[in-house]
């Protein structure tokens, strides 16, 4: 066969020229369409809030078809207590946090971290997420963030090494290991002699002696690694306390993802997150909770009378929080927390 005249195969580098070309710009292109962002978790990377953010993402990346994925960082680019901040500084992208690190700066967010909310994670969440959209979001306590969904984990209860924990007075002479806000508070009010400090050191405290208990959810236990420490457990109907969350992202970072991608990640927000992230958690504290039972940990639901007994110690953390709100300018905060109520007895 003859060869190609020199025209004609100059004529065809330029067309292979030309595809590489267009092959590359096509590349570029779809390079510069991606958005990646940064996310940033303080928990252990099989925590279930760790999981659950990654999880997240992994459903973002999908549904905008890998438009916007996350690069989840190998480790935390804050505490917990200095993450907000960090979002809210450009230090990463996407991250969740506690409220009750910062009581300062988030007031009527402690709504969710009452007594006697709900025994369920989704249930709680789902509730407070409407409640957020509905009466709180207006007062801007996340100024500078965009929060993509609030939450709470499963119900708190009280764990200990010593004795069943059936009324208040078989509190008396336990020192317990309380974290923070709610759980403080709620802790101070009916007698327990509280010992300030994070979860992170609770295997730590029990072990040498530190603390005879702890004040946890149920998830707790199990990731981090209590089961062999503790043999009581005392579950309070509707959670002794709670803790309230949000996952939020930096806005410039929102601005960069595109119109459309907006709206999908949307739709995976709000309602969605506190789902998410409520599911995540109902599900760790279910596989804790058949943990402390082939360990032996010894459980108690409390009474009619032991629930009496911490209702009328924690009724003015109640209308504390209802005094706070009003003064913060939620002229019906009572209304609202009965409504809170209302939504999670629905969701049940």
């Amino acid at each position: 066969m003859p060869s190609a005249t020199p025209s004609r195969a100059a004529a065809r580098r330029g067309l292979i020229a030309s595809g590489l070309l267009a092959a590359g710009l096509a590349l570029a292109q779809g390079a510069a369409a991606q958005v990646v962002l940064t996310a940033s978790s303080w928990a252990a990377p099989t925590h279930a809030l760790s999981i659950a953010q990654a999880a997240w993402c992994d459903d973002v990346a999908t549904a905008t078809e890998g438009r916007v994925r996350c690069r989840i960082l190998p480790r935390p680019v804050a505490p917990a207590p200095r993450t907000f901040d960090a979002v809210r500084d450009g230090l990463v992208d996407i991250a969740y946090s506690i409220h009750g690190h910062t009581p300062d700066g988030y007031r009527l967010t402690r709504i969710a971290e009452l007594p006697f909310l709900g025994d369920s994670a989704v249930a709680t969440s789902i509730a407070y997420q409407r409640i957020h959209e509905r009466h709180l979001a207006k007062f801007d306590e996340h100024r500078g963030l965009k929060v993509l969904g609030v939450f709470t984990h499963g119900p708190g209860m009280i764990f200990n090494v010593r004795r069943p924990v059936a009324r208040i007075a078989d509190l008396a002479g336990l020192r317990i290991r309380v974290g923070g806000g709610m759980a403080s508070e709620v802790a101070r009010a009916i007698g327990i002699d509280a010992r300030l400090a994070p979860a992170s050191q609770s295997s730590e405290l029990l072990a040498s002696g530190g603390v005879d208990g702890v004040l946890l959810p149920a998830e707790s236990v199990r990731s981090l690694g209590l089961g062999k420490l503790l043999r009581h457990r005392s579950a309070i109907p509707g959670g002794l306390y709670n803790t309230s969350f949000a996952f939020v992202m930096n806005r410039h970072a929102w601005e960069r993802i595109p119109g459309r991608d907006r709206e999908i990640i949307g739709q995976l927000s709000g309602e969605a997150v506190a789902a998410h992230f409520g599911r995540h958690w109902d599900i760790e504290d279910r596989r804790s909770l058949a943990l402390q039972q082939a360990e032996g940990i010894g459980a108690i639901t409390a009474d009619a009378a032991f629930v009496g007994q911490i209702r009328a110690r924690t009724a003015g953390i109640e209308r504390a929080w209802i005094e706070l709100a009003e003064q913060e300018g939620l002229a019906n905060a009572k209304q609202v927390l009965a409504e809170f109520r209302r939504e999670i007895a629905a969701l049940r």
